[in-house]
């Protein structure tokens, strides 16, 4: 009765003055519609940024990956220099780089600041030759930044010495490090710019503008046309360290967010008239209002019982607690099966004394920002004590009854029992901590990836001990693994694998990856074909490391390569030493037989003179086997750089005599710079016995020509060519270098220099080969390791 008089007497006042609930009601309803608007306006600029935000992300990310192809362009065209600094296939590798990425309109290399290697080289003649330390102080200091970074730096846009404006990306190449230059790659601006998509984002609400600090005035320079006090307009920005760039994005004078509020402001301003208009008609109707209020009345008390048997029936635990003491004031019967205690027992105590000690501070820290005003509510996950000792997980859901502004009554607390959710997420927490322990104890990188893409999803931290890659690094781009492994082994790997993963089998192989390091790493990956429904799902797998095995193997090869080598030669060696010196023994035998049975002094005279004759080749052979001996079983060869140009001189003023006396033309085509690690005796009688043997081999019908030129295959190779007699290769060329074999019936020769010959090239690790036709010429190259 008492809710009813006061409902009756505010609403008799209230319907004294119509017209100022009328004005009271539109006032309002203005200021809630302007204070919308004003939100509104807020979430369109905040839309405005963030959409200038995504076209930044949009444009860095294609900005990326434009520089990261170069990047892996820069580093592919560097792997094509050898050893000796020289590049190897560069027009081949140079243009399937340039076909593979149409953003390139060129790729350089550049020894020492020097560009001497262009592809293609149509169109870019003028840059042939630059050095780029000589050109602009701009120019040179990018340069040098790169240098120092250590790492790819991307010059410009500047003018390029072709035409045009350009980027230059300079990746520093380094051997034993040294400086050896740059391996480039030239981006025209324009090209530049449509790839990272500036031109497709432009329109009416947006601009762009790219700078970079020019590194001599300090100055930041803009590339693009430059729009009229662009710096107070709203605007974004994105740097780019490996450039030193600045991106803009600005909004234009025709965006005009503010447009998108107006209207519907206003027609919410009057409807708000409308609804005050509504009020003052609804309030000049005092009985009808009378009725209502008595209804209204009428269902908050309905509501109210309706929320007590929620409250003591409810499924979940709810309490209201005096927000000052925190003692429980209603409790319902689930918080009391919750806690273990009955609601008597719960209201002599305070939530405090049956909160977790460690959660404590935790809940009154938001309890007393919640008192403060500083929010209205918070949820919270902590631990109750129970009756019985146990602990109990809860999630706490409150809400305060006071109203803002006034000073703290008493809050709604409803609690979730979530003990069961909380220790099963312990367990599984605990699961996943030790299933990736044992993951990354395992002694191989173990990998999971999407069937399709290769795109790997999971990666163990082991990449970082085998090949010194994070596993964000690696998760960090889709392309990661087939970028990383080796040039040779790329296109094969992958096609392998799509192979088998399409006919779902589980695959075996063994290829090379690049370490981050720059070396390379041997992995034998296991994979194995997760399917469904006769589909592949998942690929699953682990890389071994299996470097020092290959090694392991390549050195077994080469020991048994040397062994059999070996055996050939002790084979080689005992059929020399059986042969020759039987034929001598058994001279020796049957001469000493003569003498014994002969009765003339004469006869035994001349017998005594063959014996001499016999003994002295018998001690030739020994000391032609002697060196032979020396030379197979020397395993401590004085080896030394060697002027190879000087000993073909000092070999050619030994042979001066012979070369007269037979007219040879010589033409030695080895330059001054070529040196060998050879051993000085061995070299001298290498070199004596193949130009010695092209002189003595000369035809007379013609005028002899002997020609020495060197060049490079897999190792250094001197070529000693000639235009005499020439041989039978077919009949003879398997007895070529054995001891005692003569094929051209000269009284001269013995068939022991080319034994001897190809023992020492065979000793020094290694080999000789010969071309010859009979009437043509014989052409022997020897390969220096």
């Amino acid at each position: 009765m008492n809710i009813e008089n006061k409902l009756s007497s505010t609403t008799t006042v209230l319907f004294r003055k119509p017209k100022a609930m009328g004005i009271l009601v539109f006032i309002l309803l203005t200021a809630i519609i302007l204070f919308v608007a004003n939100q509104r306006y807020r979430l369109v600029q905040e839309d405005k940024r963030l959409e200038m935000s995504r076209i930044l992300s949009t444009v860095k990310h294609n900005i990326d990956q434009s520089l990261k192809n170069s990047y892996t362009a820069a580093l592919t065209l560097g792997l094509t220099i050898n050893g000796d600094g020289v590049p190897k296939n560069f027009e081949t590798v140079a243009a399937q780089l340039i076909n593979s990425n149409r953003t390139l309109s060129s790729v350089q290399l550049v020894p020492d600041g020097v560009i001497k290697y262009i592809y293609p080289l149509k169109g870019n003649e003028k840059a042939l030759g630059v050095d780029i330390f000589k050109l602009s102080k701009v120019v040179s200091l990018e340069a040098e930044k790169a240098i120092e970074l250590r790492k790819m730096y991307f010059a410009g846009p500047i003018e390029l010495q072709q035409g045009g404006m350009g980027i230059v990306g300079r990746m520093p190449l380094f051997f034993d490090n040294k400086f050896w230059g740059f391996s480039a790659t030239v981006i025209k601006l324009d090209v530049f710019l449509k790839q990272a998509g500036l031109y497709d984002q432009m329109n009416n609400k947006f601009h762009f503008q790219l700078s970079k600090v020019n590194p001599v005035t300090g100055k930041e320079e803009f590339f693009l046309p430059v729009f009229p006090d662009y710096t107070t307009s709203s605007q974004e920005t994105i740097d780019f360290p490996d450039g030193d760039w600045k991106l803009y994005v600005l909004a234009s004078d025709a965006y005009k967010p503010h447009l998108k509020i107006i209207f519907p402001t206003i027609f919410s301003v009057l409807l708000a008239a409308l609804t005050g208009f509504l009020v003052y008609l609804v309030f000049k109707k005092p009985a009808e209002l009378q009725i209502l209020v008595h209804d209204q009345a009428s269902r908050l008390l309905e509501n109210e019982i309706k929320f007590k048997t929620i409250f003591d029936q409810a499924a979940i635990g709810i309490m209201e607690v005096d927000s000052n003491t925190g003692t429980f004031l209603r409790i319902n019967g689930k918080l009391c099966r919750i806690l273990g205690y009955s609601e008597a027992e719960l209201r002599q105590t305070t939530f405090q004394a049956l909160t977790h000690p460690d959660d404590l501070k935790e809940d009154l820290r938001y309890f007393q920002q919640m008192r403060a005003g500083l929010i209205r509510e918070f949820e919270l996950l902590k631990r109750y004590y129970r009756k019985d000792g146990q602990v109990v997980w809860v999630n706490l859901m409150i809400t305060p009854l006071w109203k803002p502004g006034t000073p703290p009554t008493s809050h709604i607390t409803v609690v979730e029992d979530v003990t069961a959710r909380v220790e099963a997420e312990q367990v599984a927490e605990e699961y996943q901590h030790r299933l990736e322990s044992l993951i990354n104890t395992i002694d191989g990188i173990v990998w999971e990836a999407n069937p399709q893409t290769f795109d790997f999803s999971f990666i163990s931290k082991k990449t970082e001990d085998i090949l010194g890659y994070t596993a964000e690094e690696w998760l960090s781009s889709p392309t990661f693994w087939a970028d990383h492994v080796h040039p040779d082994d790329r296109d094969w790997a992958i096609d392998y694998c799509v192979v088998c993963t399409r006919k779902l089998e589980q695959h075996d192989f063994e290829y090379r990856m690049m370490a981050k390091d720059g070396t390379i790493v041997w992995l034998r990956d296991i994979v194995n074909v997760i399917a469904e429904e006769g589909r592949a799902v998942l690929l699953r797998g682990i890389m071994i490391d299996i470097t020092k095995q290959k090694q392991a193997e390549r050195d077994l090869n080469h020991s048994f390569d040397l062994v059999t080598e070996q055996n050939k030669r002790l084979l080689n060696f005992s059929y020399i030493v059986s042969h020759n010196l039987r034929s001598h023994t058994s001279n020796i035998q049957s001469i000493s037989t003569l003498i014994d049975t002969t009765n003339s002094d004469e006869e035994r005279d001349e017998m005594i003179g063959l014996l001499k004759t016999v003994s002295d080749a018998l001690n030739e052979t020994l000391v032609n086997l002697n060196e032979v001996v020396n030379i197979q079983t020397n395993i401590n060869i004085i080896v030394e750089p060697l002027n190879l140009s000087r000993y073909i001189e000092k070999t050619l003023n030994v042979l001066h005599d012979q070369i007269v006396l037979k007219h040879v033309v010589i033409v030695n085509k080895v330059t001054e710079d070529v040196l060998v690690n050879y051993n000085p005796a061995y070299l001298e009688s290498i070199l004596l016995n193949f130009i010695f043997n092209a002189i003595r081999y000369s035809d007379e019908n013609r005028t002899p020509l002997i020609e020495l030129s060197c060049h490079r295959e897999d190792m250094m190779v001197l070529q000693i060519s000639d235009n005499g007699i020439g041989m039978n290769l077919e009949k003879y060329g398997d007895e070529l270098y054995g001891m005692y074999k003569t094929f051209n019936g000269n009284p001269d020769s013995k068939g022991v220099g080319l034994f001897i010959s190809k023992n020492q090239i065979d000793a020094m690790g290694g080999k000789v080969s010969v071309e010859s036709e009979v009437g043509v010429g014989t052409t022997f190259k020897i390969y220096f390791k």
